[in-house]
Protein backbone atom coordinates (compact mmCIF):
# COMPACT_ATOMS: atom_id res chain seq x y z
CA UNK A 1 0.00 0.00 0.00
CA UNK A 2 1.46 3.33 -1.09
CA UNK A 3 1.73 6.40 1.15
CA UNK A 4 -0.99 8.16 -0.87
CA UNK A 5 -3.38 5.24 -0.36
CA UNK A 6 -2.62 5.15 3.36
CA UNK A 7 -3.22 8.90 3.62
CA UNK A 8 -6.54 8.63 1.79
CA UNK A 9 -7.62 5.69 3.97
CA UNK A 10 -6.73 7.57 7.14
CA UNK A 11 -8.60 10.65 5.90
CA UNK A 12 -11.71 8.58 5.12
CA UNK A 13 -11.63 6.98 8.57
CA UNK A 14 -11.37 10.41 10.23
CA UNK A 15 -14.26 11.75 8.15
CA UNK A 16 -16.45 8.76 9.04
CA UNK A 17 -15.63 9.16 12.74
CA UNK A 18 -16.33 12.90 12.53
CA UNK A 19 -19.69 12.24 10.87
CA UNK A 20 -20.59 9.62 13.48
CA UNK A 21 -19.62 12.04 16.25
CA UNK A 22 -21.79 14.80 14.77
CA UNK A 23 -24.77 12.45 14.49
CA UNK A 24 -24.34 11.21 18.07
CA UNK A 25 -24.14 14.78 19.39
CA UNK A 26 -26.88 16.17 17.15
CA UNK A 27 -29.35 16.74 20.06
CA UNK A 28 -26.72 18.74 21.98
CA UNK A 29 -25.79 20.77 18.89
CA UNK A 30 -29.47 21.46 18.21
CA UNK A 31 -29.96 22.63 21.79
CA UNK A 32 -26.98 24.98 21.59
CA UNK A 33 -28.03 26.45 18.23
CA UNK A 34 -31.64 26.90 19.38
CA UNK A 35 -30.41 28.92 22.33
CA UNK A 36 -29.33 31.60 19.83
CA UNK A 37 -32.74 31.70 18.11
CA UNK A 38 -35.85 33.63 19.00
CA UNK A 39 -38.95 31.69 20.07
CA UNK A 40 -40.72 32.42 16.80
CA UNK A 41 -37.76 31.22 14.77
CA UNK A 42 -37.52 27.98 16.81
CA UNK A 43 -41.19 27.22 16.08
CA UNK A 44 -41.27 28.24 12.42
CA UNK A 45 -37.77 27.88 10.95
CA UNK A 46 -36.73 24.62 9.30
CA UNK A 47 -33.06 25.59 9.30
CA UNK A 48 -30.81 24.14 11.97
CA UNK A 49 -28.61 27.23 11.99
CA UNK A 50 -30.07 30.49 13.33
CA UNK A 51 -31.13 32.98 10.68
CA UNK A 52 -30.69 35.87 13.12
CA UNK A 53 -28.31 35.18 15.99
CA UNK A 54 -29.48 36.64 19.31
CA UNK A 55 -28.34 36.68 22.93
CA UNK A 56 -31.73 37.66 24.30
CA UNK A 57 -32.31 34.15 25.65
CA UNK A 58 -29.17 34.31 27.75
CA UNK A 59 -30.12 37.80 28.95
CA UNK A 60 -33.51 36.44 30.03
CA UNK A 61 -31.85 33.62 32.00
CA UNK A 62 -29.38 36.02 33.58
CA UNK A 63 -31.86 38.73 34.57
CA UNK A 64 -35.23 37.01 35.11
CA UNK A 65 -34.41 33.64 36.64
CA UNK A 66 -32.58 32.19 39.64
CA UNK A 67 -30.34 30.08 37.43
CA UNK A 68 -27.02 31.35 38.77
CA UNK A 69 -28.07 30.80 42.36
CA UNK A 70 -29.07 27.24 41.49
CA UNK A 71 -25.81 26.91 39.57
CA UNK A 72 -23.89 27.80 42.74
CA UNK A 73 -25.87 25.23 44.74
CA UNK A 74 -24.98 22.54 42.21
CA UNK A 75 -21.32 23.55 42.33
CA UNK A 76 -21.31 23.22 46.13
CA UNK A 77 -23.07 19.84 46.17
CA UNK A 78 -20.91 18.42 43.38
CA UNK A 79 -17.60 19.69 44.79
CA UNK A 80 -18.19 18.54 48.38
CA UNK A 81 -19.54 15.11 47.40
CA UNK A 82 -16.61 14.66 44.99
CA UNK A 83 -14.06 15.54 47.68
CA UNK A 84 -15.63 13.19 50.22
CA UNK A 85 -15.92 10.39 47.66
CA UNK A 86 -12.26 10.62 46.64
CA UNK A 87 -10.91 10.87 50.22
CA UNK A 88 -13.04 8.12 51.75
CA UNK A 89 -12.97 5.93 48.63
CA UNK A 90 -9.18 6.11 48.27
CA UNK A 91 -8.55 5.30 51.94
CA UNK A 92 -11.04 2.42 51.96
CA UNK A 93 -9.80 1.07 48.62
CA UNK A 94 -6.19 1.15 49.83
CA UNK A 95 -7.11 -0.64 53.06
CA UNK A 96 -8.95 -3.42 51.20
CA UNK A 97 -6.13 -3.76 48.67
CA UNK A 98 -3.25 -3.95 51.14
CA UNK A 99 -4.82 -5.63 54.18
CA UNK A 100 -6.28 -8.84 52.75
CA UNK A 101 -8.29 -10.55 55.48
CA UNK A 102 -11.68 -12.24 55.58
CA UNK A 103 -13.11 -8.97 56.83
CA UNK A 104 -11.90 -7.03 53.79
CA UNK A 105 -13.12 -9.81 51.49
CA UNK A 106 -16.56 -9.75 53.06
CA UNK A 107 -16.60 -5.97 52.86
CA UNK A 108 -15.83 -6.13 49.12
CA UNK A 109 -18.77 -8.48 48.57
CA UNK A 110 -21.04 -6.15 50.53
CA UNK A 111 -19.89 -3.24 48.37
CA UNK A 112 -20.90 -5.16 45.24
CA UNK A 113 -24.32 -5.79 46.75
CA UNK A 114 -24.69 -2.13 47.69
CA UNK A 115 -23.75 -1.06 44.18
CA UNK A 116 -26.59 -3.18 42.77
CA UNK A 117 -29.09 -1.81 45.31
CA UNK A 118 -31.34 0.92 43.79
CA UNK A 119 -31.28 4.14 45.80
CA UNK A 120 -34.97 4.80 45.12
CA UNK A 121 -35.94 1.96 47.49
CA UNK A 122 -34.42 3.69 50.51
CA UNK A 123 -35.33 7.31 49.77
CA UNK A 124 -38.50 7.23 51.87
CA UNK A 125 -36.89 5.82 55.07
CA UNK A 126 -33.93 8.14 54.53
CA UNK A 127 -36.27 11.11 54.23
CA UNK A 128 -38.00 10.16 57.49
CA UNK A 129 -34.63 9.74 59.22
CA UNK A 130 -33.23 13.01 57.89
CA UNK A 131 -36.41 14.88 58.81
CA UNK A 132 -36.09 13.69 62.42
CA UNK A 133 -32.49 14.95 62.38
CA UNK A 134 -33.60 18.32 60.87
CA UNK A 135 -31.45 17.73 57.80
CA UNK A 136 -34.16 18.08 55.16
CA UNK A 137 -34.16 21.25 53.07
CA UNK A 138 -30.38 21.48 53.40
CA UNK A 139 -27.72 20.96 50.78
CA UNK A 140 -25.76 18.78 53.21
CA UNK A 141 -28.48 16.13 53.11
CA UNK A 142 -28.01 15.83 49.34
CA UNK A 143 -24.23 15.72 49.78
CA UNK A 144 -24.47 12.86 52.31
CA UNK A 145 -26.81 10.74 50.17
CA UNK A 146 -24.85 11.32 46.96
CA UNK A 147 -21.54 10.50 48.66
CA UNK A 148 -23.00 7.27 50.09
CA UNK A 149 -24.26 6.39 46.60
CA UNK A 150 -20.85 7.00 44.98
CA UNK A 151 -18.73 5.19 47.55
CA UNK A 152 -19.30 1.51 46.56
CA UNK A 153 -18.15 2.22 43.01
CA UNK A 154 -15.33 4.50 44.17
CA UNK A 155 -13.93 2.01 46.71
CA UNK A 156 -13.94 -0.88 44.22
CA UNK A 157 -12.42 1.32 41.52
CA UNK A 158 -9.60 2.52 43.78
CA UNK A 159 -8.99 -1.03 44.98
CA UNK A 160 -8.55 -2.26 41.41
CA UNK A 161 -6.00 0.48 40.69
CA UNK A 162 -4.11 -0.06 43.94
CA UNK A 163 -3.93 -3.79 43.19
CA UNK A 164 -1.93 -3.02 40.03
CA UNK A 165 0.72 -1.10 41.99
CA UNK A 166 3.54 -3.45 43.10
CA UNK A 167 4.12 -3.54 46.84
CA UNK A 168 7.86 -3.31 46.15
CA UNK A 169 7.43 0.41 45.48
CA UNK A 170 6.02 0.94 48.96
CA UNK A 171 8.60 -1.31 50.58
CA UNK A 172 11.38 0.72 48.96
CA UNK A 173 9.83 3.90 50.32
CA UNK A 174 9.58 2.39 53.81
CA UNK A 175 13.27 1.50 53.70
CA UNK A 176 13.99 5.14 52.89
CA UNK A 177 12.16 6.20 56.06
CA UNK A 178 8.69 7.03 54.73
CA UNK A 179 5.69 6.23 56.88
CA UNK A 180 2.72 4.32 55.47
CA UNK A 181 0.67 7.52 55.24
CA UNK A 182 3.51 9.37 53.51
CA UNK A 183 3.95 6.48 51.08
CA UNK A 184 0.23 6.44 50.31
CA UNK A 185 -0.14 10.21 49.82
CA UNK A 186 3.14 10.89 47.98
CA UNK A 187 3.65 7.71 45.93
CA UNK A 188 0.62 5.44 45.67
CA UNK A 189 -2.06 8.10 45.17
CA UNK A 190 -0.24 10.09 42.44
CA UNK A 191 0.40 6.88 40.48
CA UNK A 192 -3.35 6.21 40.58
CA UNK A 193 -4.22 9.45 38.79
CA UNK A 194 -6.29 7.62 36.18
CA UNK A 195 -8.33 5.99 38.95
CA UNK A 196 -9.00 9.39 40.52
CA UNK A 197 -10.06 10.69 37.10
CA UNK A 198 -12.46 7.76 36.57
CA UNK A 199 -14.04 8.20 40.00
CA UNK A 200 -14.24 11.97 39.50
CA UNK A 201 -16.03 11.62 36.17
CA UNK A 202 -18.58 9.22 37.63
CA UNK A 203 -19.13 11.32 40.76
CA UNK A 204 -19.42 14.66 38.97
CA UNK A 205 -21.78 13.38 36.27
CA UNK A 206 -24.03 11.77 38.88
CA UNK A 207 -24.03 14.72 41.29
CA UNK A 208 -24.46 17.43 38.67
CA UNK A 209 -27.31 15.67 36.85
CA UNK A 210 -29.02 14.24 39.94
CA UNK A 211 -32.70 15.09 40.13
CA UNK A 212 -34.27 12.35 42.25
CA UNK A 213 -32.26 12.81 45.46
CA UNK A 214 -32.22 16.61 45.32
CA UNK A 215 -35.94 16.82 44.57
CA UNK A 216 -36.73 14.49 47.48
CA UNK A 217 -34.77 16.34 50.16
CA UNK A 218 -34.99 19.94 48.92
CA UNK A 219 -38.22 21.91 48.65
CA UNK A 220 -36.99 25.48 49.19
CA UNK A 221 -36.50 27.34 45.94
CA UNK A 222 -33.38 29.06 47.29
CA UNK A 223 -31.68 25.66 47.77
CA UNK A 224 -32.64 24.06 44.46
CA UNK A 225 -29.94 22.69 42.19
CA UNK A 226 -29.78 23.08 38.41
CA UNK A 227 -31.86 19.98 37.43
CA UNK A 228 -34.71 21.00 39.74
CA UNK A 229 -34.35 24.61 38.63
CA UNK A 230 -34.70 23.62 34.97
CA UNK A 231 -37.93 21.80 35.70
CA UNK A 232 -39.25 24.80 37.65
CA UNK A 233 -38.14 27.09 34.83
CA UNK A 234 -40.07 24.93 32.35
CA UNK A 235 -43.21 25.09 34.51
CA UNK A 236 -43.02 28.86 34.89
CA UNK A 237 -41.92 29.68 31.33
CA UNK A 238 -43.38 26.88 29.24
CA UNK A 239 -43.45 29.00 26.07
CA UNK A 240 -39.89 30.32 26.40
CA UNK A 241 -38.14 27.56 24.46
CA UNK A 242 -35.17 29.76 23.59
CA UNK A 243 -34.53 30.68 27.22
CA UNK A 244 -34.96 27.06 28.28
CA UNK A 245 -32.35 25.87 25.76
CA UNK A 246 -30.06 28.70 26.90
CA UNK A 247 -30.33 27.57 30.53
CA UNK A 248 -29.78 23.94 29.51
CA UNK A 249 -26.72 24.95 27.46
CA UNK A 250 -25.23 26.83 30.41
CA UNK A 251 -25.85 23.83 32.67
CA UNK A 252 -23.90 21.50 30.36
CA UNK A 253 -20.86 23.75 29.98
CA UNK A 254 -19.13 22.78 33.29
CA UNK A 255 -19.39 19.07 32.43
CA UNK A 256 -18.05 19.59 28.91
CA UNK A 257 -15.14 21.69 30.19
CA UNK A 258 -14.36 19.14 32.91
CA UNK A 259 -14.35 16.21 30.48
CA UNK A 260 -12.16 18.17 28.06
CA UNK A 261 -9.42 18.55 30.68
CA UNK A 262 -9.80 15.16 32.39
CA UNK A 263 -10.03 12.82 29.40
CA UNK A 264 -6.26 12.80 28.89
CA UNK A 265 -5.73 11.31 32.36
CA UNK A 266 -7.79 8.27 31.41
CA UNK A 267 -4.98 7.22 29.07
CA UNK A 268 -2.61 6.92 32.03
CA UNK A 269 -4.36 3.74 33.22
CA UNK A 270 -2.00 1.55 31.20
CA UNK A 271 1.00 3.05 33.01
CA UNK A 272 -0.46 2.84 36.51
CA UNK A 273 1.46 0.49 38.72
CA UNK A 274 4.57 0.35 36.54
CA UNK A 275 7.96 0.01 38.22
CA UNK A 276 10.64 2.48 37.23
CA UNK A 277 14.19 1.31 37.40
Amino acid sequence: MTKTTKRLTRTMVYLILLLASLIANLPILTMILNSFKSNSEILTSKSMLPVQWTLSNYQFVNEKSAFWHQFGNSIYVTAVSLLLTIVVGALAGYAISRFTTWISGTFSVLLLLLQMFPIILVLLPLFVTFRSLHLTNTLNSVVIIQTATHLPFAVLMFKSFFDTIPKEIEEAAWMDGCSRWSTFSRIVLPISGSGIAAVSIFSILFSWNDYLIANTFIKKESLMTVPIGLQLFMQQNSAEWGSLTAAATLSTLPILIFLFFVQKYMAYGSAAGSVKG
